[in-house]
C-alpha cells in the first residue's frame, strides 16, 4: 500500500508536470483524438508533446511489459495511473486499434518477432490500425467469411472484400481473416497482418446516418503477403480472432463509461430547469452508471488476471452499449430544440444530435446486442435451449 501512494505521488507530481493545459480540455469530436500513425497529422504541438512524453515512460500501454514498448506497470499501478489522468482530465494519449484490440492477441499468440516488430512501433504511435473481419455475407456469423488466401509457397495471395472496416482509408496496417481451407468452418480460418499500401489494396468510405464517415469497404486483389505475417498457426485463426473479439468488446463496452473522466454524473452537469421527470431519469442513470463503472473496474481485473469467465465479455459490451445509448437519449433530451441542430457553429455542427445517431451502431458492431444476449444465455445463464 505505501508502495502505491508513493507511486501516485509521483504520478501526480509527473502529470501535473508534463501534461499542458490544452491536453487537459474535452474532446470536441473525433477529430481532437490522437490516432497516430505514419500519415497522421498532430492538431498541435501540445498534442505532439503528450504523446511523446507518454509513450517515453511506456504509458500508452501502462501494462504491456517494458521489452515491448510498454510501462510494465501492476494492475494496481495501473489504475492509479488512470485514476491521476481522470482527476485532471487528461486526454487519452493515443487512440488506437493496436492497442486495445491486435496488441493483447499478440503478446498471447503472436511469435516474438512479430511482438518485438509491431508493439513497440503501436506503444509509440508510429502505426496505426484497422480491422479486417466483416464481411457482405459474413456479419453476424463471422466465421461464414469469403476472403481467401492461397498458399504461394514464400506468400500468401489474397483475394475478396470486407465492410465496416473502421478508419480503413486512414490506417497503415490491417490485422485480417481469411479463409485459407474450406476443410472446416472454423478451422479453415488463418489471422494475416499485412501493409494497406500493399499493391491490390483499395479502400471506398460509408456514410453514415450521422454525417460520418468512419467505416469502409475494403477490397483485395491479388495482395501478396509474406508468410512470417501469419500470426498463430495456419488455419487456426479462429482462435485467435475470438480471444481479440473479447478485448475489442471490452473496448465497446467502455463507452458506457462516458470516456476518460469515466461515469460522470449527468445530472451535475445538466441543467433540467423544471422537469422533475427528466431529473429523476438523471439520477436513475447516475446509479446505473457508477455501478456499471464498479462492474466494469471488476471485470477489467479478472481479464487481466486470466480469471474471467470466456463470456463475460459479451456481458459487459452489452451493458455498456446500453448503457452509452441511454446517455446520449439524456442529453439530447436535456439539450432540447437546441440540440436538434445540424450544422452551426453553435452546436458544434450537431454534435450532440450526430452523437446519438452514432450510437445506434453500438448494439451492431462489435458483435449485435442479440448474439451477446444469446452468449450471455448459454454461458453464463445456461439457459435451456439457448
Amino acid at each position: 500500500m505505501a508502495d502505491d501512494e508513493t507511486f501516485r505521488a509521483e504520478t501526480r507530481a509527473w502529470l501535473e508536470a508534463n501534461c499542458s493545459p490544452e491536453m487537459r480540455t474535452p474532446m470536441r469530436s473525433e477529430k481532437d483524438a490522437c490516432w497516430g500513425g505514419r500519415n497522421f497529422k498532430f492538431a498541435s504541438d501540445a498534442q505532439r508533446q503528450w504523446l511523446e512524453a507518454m509513450a517515453g515512460r511506456g504509458w500508452t500501454v501502462p501494462d504491456w511489459p517494458s521489452e515491448y514498448g510498454g510501462g510494465g506497470l501492476s494492475p494496481s499501478e495501473t489504475k492509479i495511473l488512470k485514476e491521476e489522468m481522470a482527476a485532471i482530465g487528461a486526454r487519452v494519449p493515443l487512440t488506437s486499434f493496436g492497442i486495445s484490440m491486435l496488441g493483447p492477441a499478440l503478446l498471447k499468440y503472436g511469435t516474438e518477432a512479430q511482438k518485438q516488430r509491431f508493439l513497440p512501433e503501436i506503444a509509440r504511435g508510429e502505426i496505426r490500425w484497422c480491422q479486417g473481419y466483416s464481411e457482405p455475407g459474413a456479419g453476424s456469423d463471422l466465421a461464414g467469411l469469403q476472403t481467401r488466401a492461397e498458399d504461394k509457397g514464400d506468400h500468401y495471395l489474397v483475394n475478396g472484400q470486407k465492410v465496416w472496416t473502421s478508419y480503413a482509408d486512414e490506417a497503415d496496417w490491417i490485422f485480417c481473416l481469411v479463409r485459407t481451407s474450406n476443410e472446416s468452418k472454423h478451422g479453415g480460418i488463418s489471422f494475416l497482418l499485412f501493409d494497406m499500401e500493399s499493391p491490390g489494396v483499395s479502400t471506398r468510405p460509408i456514410k453514415l446516418i450521422s454525417g460520418y464517415s468512419p467505416f469502409c469497404e475494403t477490397f483485395f486483389d491479388n495482395v501478396k503477403v509474406p508468410k512470417d505475417q501469419l500470426v498463430h498457426e495456419e488455419n487456426k485463426g479462429w482462435t485467435v480472432a475470438k480471444y481479440l473479439l473479447g478485448h475489442e468488446r471490452e473496448m465497446i463496452s467502455g463507452m458506457g463509461l462516458g470516456g476518460s473522466a469515466g461515469s460522470s454524473l449527468l445530472s451535475e452537469a445538466l441543467d433540467v430547469g423544471d422537469d422533475p421527470l427528466l431529473a429523476a431519469d438523471l439520477a436513475r442513470f447516475d446509479v446505473d452508471a457508477l455501478a456499471f463503472q464498479a462492474m466494469s473496474e471488476h471485470f477489467i481485473d479478472k481479464l487481466k488476471a486470466g480469471e474471467a469467465h470466456p463470456a463475460e465479455p459479451s456481458l459487459m459490451k452489452y451493458a455498456g452499449t446500453e448503457l452509452n445509448k441511454r446517455r446520449h437519449e439524456l442529453l439530447l433530451r436535456a439539450g432540447g430544440s437546441d440540440a436538434l441542430e445540424w450544422e452551426s457553429e453553435r452546436s458544434r455542427e450537431g454534435k450532440t444530435a450526430r452523437d446519438w445517431l452514432r450510437t445506434k451502431a453500438n448494439s451492431i458492431e462489435g458483435g449485435t446486442s442479440e448474439i451477446q444476449l444469446g452468449i450471455v444465455a448459454k454461458h453464463i445463464l445456461q439457459l435451456p435451449g439457448a
